[in-house]
């Protein structure tokens, strides 16, 4: 389904463009929202119109409401199938229910997509897929950004598992975002690591860091992070690797082994680092293809010339008071309190407007 296609199918429960709209926006992003978000997609004040509409959702059963922090707030979560049937998607996971920590979250997120009106942002797997097979057509499927789910013969990929968006300005460049709220750098390493081979792929990129205000300090340091993780290694270091993993693989007690092998001791010293470890554990799952990518200086060389970009944004709002009384898994009804402050919202938009952009893009 198209964006259209799908806003038209939301329209017909009643509600009308604009409101269509935005229920498409979260639908396909976030499933959660605070009414300070239609607020701002609207144009309009903060107030009754934006209270009648949530109250609207609830009353019909389209929507839960959450009891935040101090009564000041309310998060709402829109779960009908019904809706998410409409726009083809009726199995999303946005529509179970979730934890506070992850309602927060896709808050976040959401203020981030709708922050940056001119992007069109991908949602799924599919719109993921077609989009990169059309900007770096040179990249495999099985390269593209996955966990392996299982075990041989029956294991299979799951593509782009961290479930984030991903935008497309209008020039076809992609954007990664990444939510970053705290200083722990692992999980962003591993991130960074899944999306190498794509990175090295595509013409121009940016990954984009979400840092809320009280974080904003430590940006250098991931920055640094990701820098590091993306480094080359030299040709003699990854054969060094590669034969450590065919070791490693086969060898029971690493460390026993360490006291008696004198080379694998030193190679378990130089490997036993945390990005040595996510490579060893991709290798065996993804093969000799991991190695390509680790001394490739493609991606170093892209971000020296510009086409490739980290950068920051800084989320301005506090979200400490949509910490809730109770999770979305109880959620009950309340009125739309009025004291949050708006921020802004772009429409969700479809493959077609991405595919028409990307081609564009590749032709200039």
């Amino acid at each position: 389904m198209t964006a259209e296609d799908r806003i038209k199918a939301i329209e017909e429960f009643g509600f009308t463009s604009r409101q269509a709209r935005f229920l498409v926006t979260v639908l396909v992003h976030a499933g959660v929202c605070v009414p300070r978000q239609y607020a701002t997609f609207a144009g309009t004040a903060y107030g009754h119109n934006v209270t009648r509409f949530f109250d609207r959702l609830v009353q019909r059963g389209y929507a839960t409401a959450s009891h935040c922090l101090h009564n000041r707030a309310a998060k709402y979560h829109i779960q009908h199938q019904a809706l998410y049937r409409a726009i083809g998607q009726p199995h999303s996971r946005y529509r179970r229910p979730v934890s506070a920590r992850q309602a927060i979250d896709r808050v976040m997120v959401l203020d981030a997509i709708i922050s940056s009106p001119e992007v069109i942002w991908l949602a799924t797997e599919d719109e993921k897929v077609a989009f990169f097979s059309l900007m770096a057509p040179s990249i495999q499927p099985e390269r593209l950004p996955h966990f392996t789910v299982g075990k041989p013969p029956s294991a299979r990929l799951r593509l782009f598992p961290d479930g984030l968006p991903i935008g497309v300005e209008s020039n076809g460049r992609a954007v990664f975002l990444y939510l970053a709220t705290t200083s722990f750098d692992g999980d962003l390493r591993a991130f960074v690591q899944r999306h190498g081979d794509l990175f090295r792929a595509l013409p121009g990129w940016t990954l984009r860091l979400l840092v809320l205000r009280r974080t904003a300090g430590g940006m250098g340091s991931l920055e640094a992070a990701v820098r590091d993780e993306l480094a080359p290694w030299s040709p003699r270091t990854v054969e060094e690797l590669r034969w450590y993993c065919e070791q490693r693989r086969t060898t029971s007690d690493p460390r026993a082994r360490c006291q008696s092998d004198e080379r694998f001791g030193r190679a378990h010293r130089a490997f036993s680092t945390p990005r040595g470890q996510r490579i060893y554990h991709r290798w065996l799952t993804d093969g000799d293809t991991v190695f390509e990518g680790v001394s490739s200086t493609a991606i170093t060389d892209a971000l020296a010339r510009g086409t490739a970009r980290i950068e920051a944004q800084v989320l301005l709002l506090s979200y400490d008071h949509l910490s809730p009384l109770e999770n979305l898994v109880r959620s009950s009804t309340r009125e739309v309190d009025e004291g949050d402050p708006p921020a802004a919202v772009a429409p969700s938009a479809g493959l077609a407007d991405c595919r028409r952009r990307g081609e564009s893009a590749i032709t200039q």
